[in-house]
């Protein structure tokens, strides 16, 4: 991790900036460590361990700026390396819209970089051995090819355990100071089957946490295995008008659009659809977006963003009104607009459900809970490539999944294609689920939605 001296050498920096000439500067110091086990078939395939240091500097000169970077931390190298790169700022055009945040808006609480408790003080302890060994606990494909009774055969499985440890530090001239460190482990599995027609099918399954304790490295072949095998003998559907159930693994896809919308960037640039919209009432009154970044111990969480400017607990759609956009200090400069943070941290969407003002006992919401809502409809458990048009909000995504009656499902699906408008598919919103799965960094849970146009 990042040590003292490297600290007061970032620091330096700043110094340098201003020696050379600098009207302000930032500087950002970052290390990151991680070491991967990839097994195929029960095998070790893969091992890497890749570490990486560097340091990103911004400079601001006679209303120029430039960004700059370098993995060498050698003071007299770092002193010529800036000098050099102020001169090259002042060579490039003017854009006064380009400054440091102001200091109020700086985050004055990240000291450690472990205040929100995502660093896990047992990497240190970390041992390549007993890593190895917890990624062959991983899998389980010796006792799946002995087994015969089953419908179709194990052709491959693929597993991956990886841990990974993160530290960033930021200083500008202004006095700014913050730091994050965060640990992440994370399981990968993912297993392809042939059935006794000959058709393939794969499934895959993951599982990611700051905290080793808490991976079951056991669970992952065997849900990937689970997945593969729901799949088989898909049964094809006529196209038409289905409810829409997304499944929590996927639904975060139909958010990401919203998300892009908000950003100033895309409205600067006029590839919004969601232009002049903030305090009006654009989506239906089930829609209610929090970004969440301040919450201890979630993934995803931070403290401040890469501006150094400090996050905060708000509301990014409420009951359906649009509440704010994603401004930095640069776009809110040049577009003559109050800055927000520039992007969002942790997007959580609550429960609904259409109709109904939930108790805390029925906001508990699952998927179980949601098909059965529903009636009949498809599942969507994948996608298979697509997009949303940033400009109009119109979609087109290749699904599969199941076909479910009564909230049962019935069949799988495969190569169905669903068509629409991003805008009202949200506001055909039936309800939104509370089992947003902990691992992810986008809490996004199951969601049903009316009416969507399903091409078989």
């Amino acid at each position: 991790m990042i040590k003292g001296y490297e600290i007061e050498l970032a620091k330096k920096c700043i110094s340098f900036a201003a020696q050379a000439g600098a009207d302000a500067a930032r500087v950002t110091l970052g290390k990151c460590v991680t070491d991967a086990y990839t097994l195929l078939n029960g095998q070790l395939d893969k091992a890497t361990h890749s570490a990486d240091r560097s340091v990103y500097i911004y400079l601001f000169a006679n209303g120029r700026y430039g960004t700059f970077s370098t993995n060498r931390l050698e003071e007299n190298e770092l002193q010529d390396f800036i000098r050099k790169a102020v001169e090259m700022v002042r060579m490039l055009g003017e854009d006064k819209a380009r400054t440091l945040p102001a200091m109020e808006r700086t985050a004055k609480d990240a000291v450690t970089g472990n205040e929100l408790g995502l660093f896990d003080e047992a990497y240190y302890s970390f041992d390549s051995d007993k890593a190895l060994t917890d990624a062959y606990r991983m899998s389980s494909y010796e006792k799946l090819v002995q087994e015969t009774d089953r419908p179709y055969r194990i052709i491959s499985e693929e597993c991956e355990f990886s841990c990974t440890a993160d530290d960033n530090y930021t200083v500008d001239s202004q006095g700014f100071e913050g730091r994050h460190k965060e640990t992440s482990y994370g399981t990968f599995a993912e297993i392809t089957i042939e059935d006794t027609e000959g058709c393939k099918y794969s499934g895959y399954w993951w599982q990611t946490s700051h905290k080793a304790a808490e991976i079951d490295f056991t669970a992952v072949s065997g849900k990937a295995l689970e997945r593969a095998a729901r799949q088989i003998n898909p049964q094809k559907r006529k196209s038409g008008r289905y409810r829409m159930v997304l499944e929590n693994t996927i639904s975060s896809r139909v958010v990401t659009p919203l998300i892009n919308a908000l950003n100033a960037s895309a409205i600067q640039q006029k590839m919004s659809f969601l232009e002049d919209s903030v305090g009006k009432q654009i989506f239906s009154e089930g829609l209610t977006l929090m970004d969440l970044p301040r919450t201890p111990g979630k993934n995803g969480s931070r403290l401040f963003d890469t501006e150094g400017v400090a996050t905060a607990d708000a509301p990014v759609i409420l009951n359906g009104v649009v509440q704010r956009y994603f401004v930095n200090t640069y776009l809110a400069n040049k577009m003559g607009i109050e800055p927000t943070v520039e992007d969002v941290s942790r997007p959580c969407l609550m429960p609904y459900i259409k109709g109904q003002t939930l108790s805390s006992e029925e906001k508990e919401l699952s998927l179980e809970d949601i098909l059965k809502l529903s009636g009949n409809g498809i599942l969507v458990t994948g996608f298979n490539g697509g997009n949303c048009n940033p400009v109009t909000g119109d979609f087109s995504f290749g699904v599969e999944g199941f076909a479910f009656s009564k909230g049962k499902l019935t069949h799988p699906v495969r190569e169905m294609l669903i068509t629409g408008n991003i805008l009202e598919l949200w506001n055909s919103l039936i309800a939104a689920g509370s089992d947003a799965r902990p691992s992810s960094r986008w809490q996004i849970p199951t969601l049903a939605f009316e009416g969507v146009y399903f091409s078989a």
